[in-house]
């Protein structure tokens, strides 16, 4: 085994991931200098070795799936949801539904969760947490975090809603009751339905275009009348109208 389409039919049998998704420059040259860091020369025998070694099947996973985050990662927007998005378009919601589509390790989630049991008190609320990586949904469950990750938030948040320790940060079980984690391919498997705001940032820029579009069409379906789809910093729904969203302000979409 060869080469790098051998290797990718191989990688999803073994583990349901189809890197065909992504963006095959970005994706290949990934994979390349992950096996030249670890000395291996083929795909075939790096194959082998990831059947054998379980530590270094999940280092390749997550270095695969780019789970980077922080809570409240670019504050402007988190301003913009508890300033704009809440009392402006989901004003007349007594309860919200949310999906945090790409979680990683539980910082947007749990972002989310303190930020409306801190300024919407009486608004009752769900959070279902999705994610393909087992690693980091293991961190997300467990709610434990190291002093960077916390580096945009609060001092005041902090000592409410975290217990410091020794070794990190333990998020408070008040704010880890309100939210379900689950592992999803969201590539594969079937949406939920009925939510008010879906977080998916910083995950469809790696898939191709095609794949982009068939996404966003799933995150509207799921979507009720209304609801607003939160995506990264660096990504943009061009075509707004014709997918059946329509702009907010940057990064937020509204289903009409």
């Amino acid at each position: 085994m060869n080469s790098y389409q051998e290797f990718i039919k191989a990688f999803k049998e073994k583990s349901g991931l189809d890197l065909k998704a992504y963006k095959q420059n970005q994706m290949e040259r990934r994979i390349r200098t992950f096996l030249d860091t670890h000395k291996y020369d083929n795909f075939g025998a790096f194959l082998k070795a990831l059947d054998s070694d379980k530590l270094l099947y999940d280092k390749f996973f997550k270095h695969l799936t780019i789970n980077v985050s922080q809570f409240f990662r670019d504050p402007k927007q988190w301003e913009f949801i508890r300033e704009n998005l809440i009392p402006n378009y989901l004003n007349t919601k007594k309860a919200l539904k949310i999906w945090s589509a790409g979680c990683s390790g539980g910082q947007e989630p749990y972002s989310l969760a303190i930020m409306l049991l801190e300024h919407f008190p009486n608004i009752r609320f769900s959070i279902l947490a999705v994610d393909i990586d087992d690693n980091v949904l293991q961190q997300a469950k467990l709610g434990f975090y190291r002093e960077n990750d916390l580096i945009s938030t609060p001092p005041e948040i902090i000592k409410k809603y975290f217990t410091k320790t020794d070794k990190g940060y333990q998020i408070k079980d008040v704010v880890k009751k309100q939210i379900t984690f689950k592992k999803q391919n969201l590539l594969t498997d079937k949406f939920e339905t009925g939510f008010d705001l879906i977080a998916c940032r910083n995950v469809v820029i790696y898939f191709t275009e095609e794949i982009k579009t068939e996404l966003y069409k799933k995150f509207y379906n799921s979507l009720l009348t209304g609801g607003i789809l939160f995506t990264g910093s660096s990504e943009h729904l061009f075509g707004t109208n014709e997918s059946g969203f329509k702009s907010v302000s940057s990064f937020f979409y509204q289903k009409y």
